[in-house]
């Protein structure tokens, strides 16, 4: 399918151009390409070569790379600048022409296909989760998942915009840090029904966790107004405490429901969940929802467990300014789901990344309003790309990455090229996976 780059999808880029740079863009299509102009400014950059692939959904598009360094300009982080779309590009791929800089590659083009994610509208080359998986990516294919190419380019064109306008002033980024955490396990024994609290327990005996066998039931017992602090997955505390250690606000998304079997064993409602919600809120931390299995299609279900969190909250005297989440199993149907939070009036979604390769599935590092390609609209939603999720690096299933000196230079590696672009580093790591491998969080949190 192909999906053309309408009058509205050039609206959409301006306020895009607007956030990044700063100032006031105007975007015109006109029989040379796409010209770039800046509000009360002479002259223009033009893009000449504009990319068909970039309309279209599939993986299948040519690739090339190319080096800024030979021609007089920055690669922002090093190396040759991956160029999807293109089997090759012309030499210079930059030059001035009369009033007019003109660039030889579609970096607009880019910046659509992949922030609109138009690459995985209707596809079916899905995993067991029906995801969209990196493997069948473009940019796991050609070897920049790892880099947020969207980014680079801007970064280029905004090399290009101050070599043009020298007078103009950009606007500089700071680096900061997300971190999220989806509760899908608030306790190890808390909320189990007594088939699987017995399953439990004898998998711990098996697995030679003695202490966890014989705290279990105990633990069990005594979660009935707040969580228990023996409990392994309690650790709530732990990563409040670190967050303000380093200035961070922490994010944490509960399921509010149940639709699915791979859904959580809590109800939001339960004392030991309001006392858990209530010390969140009183240390300045953040609420958000972490829709259950299959709410990413359904969406009288996402409503109905947006409605739980919100009244629970209310009871709790709970407010924030904003509200947000991600998708349970970060199960993502586009642009359906997307819509889903854009229709219930939440503030962002973060659930973009991908669950068997952590990298930058939107190709970039950098909060944006979300455009839906099939209804040619924008929306109000804000898309916040999550660049790694603890299960993809670690998984067994996934990356599988089991040495931790390993595993910890992969989300350094992520977190520096976030830094180098001013960009946000959002990390995501479950509370339940805190006790396995915390030392590693700790040192992604504090390089």
């Amino acid at each position: 399918m192909s999906y053309s780059i309408t009058d509205s999808a050039i609206s959409w880029l301006e306020v895009i151009l607007s956030e990044r740079f700063g100032q006031a863009w105007q975007l015109a299509r006109t029989a040379e390409g796409m010209r770039l102009k800046l509000a009360g400014a002479e002259g223009a950059i033009l893009f000449d070569t504009l990319c068909e692939s970039f309309t279209q959904a599939h993986s299948d598009q040519p690739f090339t790379r190319w080096d800024a360094e030979c021609e007089g300009w920055v690669s922002v982080l090093g190396g040759l600048l991956p160029a999807p779309g293109v089997a090759e590009l012309p030499f210079p791929l930059i030059e001035p022409c009369g009033a007019t800089q003109v660039i030889h590659y579609d970096i607009l083009g880019l910046t659509y296909w992949m922030l609109a994610r138009v690459e995985e509208i209707g596809r079916t080359d899905l995993d067991t989760h029906g995801r969209f998986p990196a493997t069948a990516s473009h940019a796991f294919k050609h070897g920049y998942l790892d880099r947020p190419v969207v980014d680079e380019w801007l970064h280029l064109l905004g090399q290009v915009i101050e070599r043009h306008w020298p007078g103009v002033a950009l606007k500089r980024h700071e680096f900061s840090i997300k971190v999220s955490h989806d509760v899908d396990r608030p306790s190890r024994y808390g909320f189990a029904s007594p088939k699987n609290l017995l399953r439990r327990l004898a998998g711990d005996l098996l697995r030679g966790e003695v202490k966890n066998a014989l705290h279990g039931p105990w633990i069990y017992l005594r979660t009935q107004n707040s969580l228990h602090p023996a409990d392994s997955f309690n650790t709530f505390d732990w990563i409040m405490d670190l967050s303000e250690q380093h200035g961070l606000v922490s994010a944490f998304y509960f399921i509010c429901g149940r639709s699915g079997r791979f859904d959580a064993e809590y109800e939001i409602e339960h004392p030991a969940m309001r006392d858990l919600l209530r010390r969140i809120h009183l240390r300045g931390h953040e609420i958000g929802l972490h829709p259950s299995y299959d709410c990413f299609e359904n969406s009288a279900k996402f409503r109905e467990e947006a409605n739980r969190l919100w009244n629970v909250c209310l009871q709790e005297g709970i407010q924030q300014s904003e509200w947000g989440g991600r998708m349970h199993y970060l199960r993502w149907s586009h642009p359906g789901t997307m819509r889903l939070w854009n229709d219930f009036d939440f503030t962002y979604d973060s659930t973009l990344t991908y669950a068997d390769h952590a990298g930058f599935r939107c190709g970039s590092c950098f909060e944006y309003a979300g455009f839906d390609v099939l209804a040619n609209e924008q929306l109000e939603i804000r898309v916040r790309p999550l660049v790694a999720m603890e299960g993809s690096v670690l998984g067994e299933n996934y990356m599988a990455i089991q040495d931790q000196c390993q595993a910890t230079e992969v989300f350094l590696d992520l977190r520096r090229k976030c830094e180098q672009l001013g960009g946000v580093f959002s990390l995501l790591w479950h509370n339940s996976e805190i006790s396995s491998a915390g030392k590693i969080y700790a040192r992604v949190l504090a390089p």
